[in-house]
């Protein structure tokens, strides 16, 4: 066997072992991954997942400019606005939603480091429970593990971004007035409460779209681990 001819084999060996070993890789089940795989996959999933998220939220318009996650006026307080607007107070009205969703996104980028620790932080017990879980078993997790601290990170953003329209203290007053009445819950009866939690159920809301992305098609991430466990899923 010449040269020529002993490279054209040891390529079809090596594409032959290839294809085996991928169909091998493909025809895992959860059960025979290791515990190493199954939280160093799940963790790198959570960081592309958290980190997407953030960087459409948290851009210019990343709420504004995504009707999916648009932080409008309550509905209780659309007919207010409905009449403000025939008064002529349109330009107030929009002034107030805007500054509403730019402290949205003002304050998303302040998700990055509670979000990584809860990603270390995660037990092994957590990993495989998220991965047998449904799709959106990661932004459970999150929101679970997360949501009382990011509250305390992201209001002060919100309360500096919509203090200095004029309107803040007339819908505090109203919504004062509906949590009594029983119209609201107590936690939307503050403009600066209401965008926070809001403002956190589109995070987690971003994080589980990327979460069935990733599920649904793991090789486009371009990741040995997220291939090797996301697939043993199918």
């Amino acid at each position: 066997m010449d040269r020529r001819e002993f490279n054209s084999f040891s390529i079809a060996v090596a594409g032959l072992v290839t294809t085996l070993t991928c169909h091998q890789a493909s025809a895992l089940t959860l059960k025979d991954l290791s515990t190493t795989d199954a939280a160093k996959g799940l963790r790198t999933a959570l960081e592309k997942g958290a980190s997407a998220a953030i960087v459409q939220l948290g851009a210019v318009d990343g709420f504004l400019g995504n009707e999916k996650v648009r932080i409008a006026m309550p509905s209780y307080l659309e007919d207010v606005a409905t009449l403000l607007r025939t008064l002529g107070q349109g330009a107030r009205v929009d002034e107030l939603v805007t500054s509403m969703n730019r402290g949205a996104e003002a304050a998303v980028p302040m998700a990055s480091s509670v979000l990584n620790r809860a990603i270390q932080e995660m037990t092994v017990q957590d990993a495989k429970g998220i991965l047998s879980g449904g799709d959106t078993a990661v932004s459970h997790f999150f929101a679970q593990r997360t949501r009382a601290p990011l509250v305390t990170k992201f209001l002060p953003i919100v309360t500096r971004a919509t203090a200095k329209v004029g309107m803040v203290d007339h819908y505090n007053r109203l919504a004062g007035h509906a949590h009594e009445i029983g119209l609201m819950k107590k936690e939307d009866a503050n403009i600066q409460q209401y965008v926070t939690a809001k403002t956190l159920d589109a995070l987690f809301f971003m994080i589980s779209e990327e979460e069935k992305k990733i599920r649904q098609n793991p090789m486009a991430y371009s990741s040995r681990i997220l291939t090797k466990v996301f697939g043993a899923l199918q």
